[in-house]
């Protein structure tokens, strides 16, 4: 399949009074997806991979026993976290549905605890990737954090949350404060109605 640069779901500013800038979004939305997007098609032109779904490419593509993946997962992947990203997050004051409000309650002691700890997974991930909230295999709900751009589908879950914690996420607007931008992301950012769906 040929990867597409997706349009933002809101407008380059629509977050910039809950702490994520026009710049921010200038620079990783239409940069940095638009570069993974770009290499992805390059790399993926001519290759049995060129005709799959972005799942069966990740998958695929993924070497669990290597931490520095091939050039084809990398921007695949990348391109799948960054669509689901800008989709995670939303300019309205999102309310979390009752459903998901009960699930990470059930599964984490209350919703201070739940984000208290996706959180701390966001802040601990040494260096660039990813922090998450997944649906196992078994139904549960785990917070996980994965290096680069490892994703969820590589470990058959199913992805309810992300936080991309690249530095180019937020240095624009925290500077080196990453514990600042994930609890800024978790209060005021995140589109809850959209986590729920994915449930």
């Amino acid at each position: 399949m040929t990867l597409e640069l997706p349009d933002l779901p809101y407008s380059h500013d629509a977050l910039s009074d809950k702490g994520m800038s026009k710049e921010t979004l200038e620079f990783h939305h239409d940069i940095h997806h638009k570069a993974y997007v770009d290499n992805g098609n390059k790399l993926l032109s001519g290759t049995e991979w060129e005709n799959k779904s972005l799942e069966e490419i990740i998958k695929g593509t993924y070497d669990k026993s290597q931490i520095a993946q091939n050039g084809i997962f990398n921007n695949v992947s990348q391109h799948w976290n960054h669509k689901e990203f800008w989709n995670m997050m939303g300019p309205n004051n999102s309310t979390m549905p009752s459903e998901l409000e009960n699930a990470l309650t059930d599964q984490f002691g209350s919703i201070e605890d739940f984000k208290n700890k996706f959180a701390d997974a966001g802040a601990t991930q040494f260096g660039s990737g990813w922090c998450w909230l997944v649906k196992d295999t078994d139904g549960s709900l785990k917070i996980t954090k994965t290096e680069n751009g490892v994703n969820p589908i590589c470990f058959d879950q199913t992805a309810l949350l992300g936080c991309d914690v690249w530095e180019h996420s937020y240095y624009i607007d925290f500077r080196n404060k990453r514990p600042a931008y994930l609890t800024n992301f978790l209060d005021n950012l995140v589109n809850w109605e959209y986590v729920a769906a994915k449930l």
